[in-house]
Parts: C-alpha cells; structure tokens; sequence
C-alpha cells in the first residue's frame, strides 16, 4: 500500500516566501553582525533536510531549525575563548549590541536581548515576524499555552525594565 503525501514546492519558494521574516527572526535572535551568518546556516540546513519535511507546516519548520541555529550560535559563542584584558582597558557594553530590526528602537531591542532566550524568540516571533501564538507554538516546539505564557512573562519584564529606567531618570 503506498501513502500518497503532498508534495512540497520548490526550495526557491519557500526561501523567497519566508527568508526575509527568518532574517528579522535571527536579528532579534542574535543581532544584526550575526544574523546573516545564522539566516545562512539556517536555509543551508532547510535545504538538506527538505526532501523529508512535512508540507504542512514549512513556515513553523524553518523557525525551527532558525530557532535552533540561534541557539548554537549562543553556545558556540560562550564556548569560545575570550582574551582577558588589564581591567583598564576594557570598554564597557555598548547598546549597539542591540538588534533593532527596523533601524528604531534600539533600547527596545537592547532589553529584549537581556531576556531569557525562549522569551525573547518568542517575543521577536510575536513582534518582530509577526507570528500568532499557534505559530509561535510550532515555531519553538512548544504549546500555545507556552508561547503566550513566554510573550506575556517578556513584556512583563520589559515593562518592569521601562518603568525602572524611567524612575532613575526622574
């Protein structure tokens, strides 16, 4: 007996159709120095692993294996050795760290990378790709419970964070 299984469209397509959202996903993720970097390990991975993926659901799958591509990208950072400088001379953390999608917003995006890496991909899932919570659910591997319990605990801690700098600017 042989399964009859929807066929997928051709690769191209789903990169035109979703590359430019998984580049803003990946942004937020890592930052925009990274995110091309990320964005093109991530299709490379999509391309290898296309001819087994379900049809149904390719824009939860790529976010998937982006999520995940941003997640190795944290730790092959953190594994990395760091040269260690006279006290002196190292610089403080600049803010340009940030991920501002759009070119605004940097402080926002500056706090949104301080937040714990589920909260933020699903905050940057929910804001900056403009995922439902369903989608969002799929993307992370997660419920939907889940993935509205991460937006609301990251603009909870984002609101404390605002109204924190705003009260020691007064």
């Amino acid at each position: 007996m042989t399964e009859t299984r929807a066929s997928l469209p051709p690769f191209q397509a789903l990169l035109d159709e979703h590359a430019q959202a998984v580049h803003a996903f990946l942004r937020g993720m890592v930052g925009p120095d990274d995110a091309e970097d990320c964005l093109q390990e991530t299709f490379l991975a999509a391309l290898r692993a296309y001819p087994r993926a379900e049809p149904a659901n390719l824009r939860a799958w790529i976010f998937t294996i982006a999520r995940r591509k941003a997640i190795d990208h944290h730790r092959a950072a953190t594994a990395r050795p760091v040269p260690v400088a006279d006290p002196g001379e190292l610089a403080p953390a600049e803010a340009s760290d940030a991920p501002p999608i759009d070119g605004r917003g940097s402080a926002l995006w500056s706090a949104v990378a301080g937040l714990p890496p589920k909260q933020r991909a699903a905050v940057v899932l929910r804001f900056a790709v403009d995922m439902r919570y369903r989608e969002i659910a799929d993307a992370m591997g997660t419920t939907e419970e889940a993935a509205r319990r991460n937006v609301h605990e990251a603009l909870r801690k984002l609101r404390a964070s605002a109204h924190e700098l705003k009260e020691a600017m007064r």
